[in-house]
């Protein structure tokens, strides 16, 4: 069986799908999973999609492995996996997501070692995410090097917005040297942007459309045309609407508040904005919005009223942008499953003439993975849930390129 393989690297996690060609590419993958605790006591959690059996694996340790050989070890341990459980697999393709594709890249690519190069030139924008997915590469270079691979971008998706919309009102040298907002989440906008003509018809799919991709990184996107025309994260994907730890848009002063009367140095802010805020940081309690939505103690309902006010607002902010809505779509963990959460940024909504399906939101779909209307018949603006599938994405661009 001839498949493709996508990997998303990151710190501490290898996260795997395999999309068999059989004979064309399945719209699931047969085998996914991830190895997390990567430095420290990995271990792979998977499943096999066509018979739904599940698998968890302890991985061993080489000793003395620094970080890059445990994401080595890492990979490694996930091919014999693959191949023990699916005897026969032949790997014809790797598609990788990669956080950063700057100005360097407005579509996915072909990787060589001197696209690789290229991209390690982007490291000092996204220190948190670039390093770890390039990792994956090289790494797959070495053991593996008759499989092409690809690399797909969520910077790429937002390269259709107008230059104003990229822009910070700093001095141009600082613009000419890379620092302006990018936009990230572009493989699961991208995803949705393809879904939307079956949905909505082709015409109200070129309306005005906003796409909340809410997970524990959350940002907001506004279509036109099924194209990014603006999106709520900037130069880094810590801008924006609250997420789990992560604070989103900020008072540039509070940071030099910080730096001048409290002596944080830049890592000490970077743990700050990235890993104590957001949820976390404003319950004291959790970044998962179900144990928030379960608890009952003021912070919890503090936590989850501030989130939802900041979308509000960009919601707002994105409708100004695009001069109406047509469509409003949640998609990733909370905007899939969390109910409750769509119910409140609707009811904040009705401004926009949103009017829910109280019965539609809280149901659900028949399945899954299938799209579903979450407005009532007569809203003037239809809202949907959308699981995205920014695996399927990659698999359909590795598969473009490379055949």
């Amino acid at each position: 069986m001839k498949a493709i393989l996508i990997l998303n690297a990151g710190s501490s996690s290898l996260k795997f799908a395999l999309f068999p060609m059989t004979p064309r590419l399945a719209d699931l993958p047969q085998l996914s999973g991830q190895v997390e605790g990567i430095g420290a006591e990995p271990m792979m959690h998977a499943r096999d999609n066509h018979s739904g059996e599940r698998f968890t694996e302890a991985l061993a340790v080489p000793e003395g492995a620094d970080q890059n050989g445990q994401h080595r070890n890492a990979l490694e341990f996930v091919f014999d996996w693959i191949r023990r459980h699916s005897p026969g697999v032949e790997i014809v393709a790797a598609g990788h997501r990669i956080v950063h594709g700057g100005d360097h890249y407005s579509g996915p690519v072909v990787l060589s070692p001197d696209a690789v190069s290229t991209l390690e030139t982007l490291i000092p924008l996204a220190p948190l995410h670039q390093p770890h997915n390039l990792r994956a590469i090289k790494s797959l270079f070495s053991l593996m090097p008759e499989v092409r691979q690809v690399g797909c971008f969520d910077t790429s998706f937002h390269r259709t917005r107008h230059p104003v919309a990229a822009r910070f009102p700093l001095p141009r040298a600082l613009f000419d040297e890379g620092i302006k907002r990018y936009g990230f989440h572009g493989l699961s906008y991208e995803f949705v942007a393809r879904q939307l003509p079956a949905l909505l018809g082709d015409e109200k799919a070129r309306g005005g459309i906003v796409v909340a991709h809410l997970g524990n990184g959350a940002s907001m996107c506004a279509l036109r045309d099924g194209l990014s025309r603006d999106t709520s994260m900037g130069f880094t994907a810590v801008d924006g609407i609250m997420m789990g730890t992560r604070t989103g848009s900020i008072d540039p002063g509070v940071m030099l508040h910080l730096i001048e009367q409290k002596g944080m140095d830049a890592k000490a802010l970077s743990n700050l904005v990235y890993k104590q805020s957001g949820l976390l940081g404003v319950s004291g309690l959790s970044s998962d919005m179900r144990t928030l939505l379960a608890s009952e103690h003021p912070a919890a309902r503090e936590a989850i009223d501030l989130y939802a006010y900041r979308i509000r607002r960009e919601l707002g902010s994105l409708a100004a942008a695009l001069g109406g809505v047509d469509s409003l779509v949640f998609t990733a963990g909370i905007g899939e499953h969390a109910a409750a959460i769509r119910a409140r940024i609707c009811h904040d909504a009705a401004w926009l003439g949103v009017k829910l399906d109280e019965a539609a939101n809280g149901a659900g779909p028949s399945e899954p993975e299938l799209p579903h209307r979450i407005s009532r018949p007569d809203s003037p603006v239809s809202v949907w849930v959308i699981p995205t599938n920014e695996e399927l994405v990659i698999a359909r661009d590795a598969l473009s390129l490379v055949g």
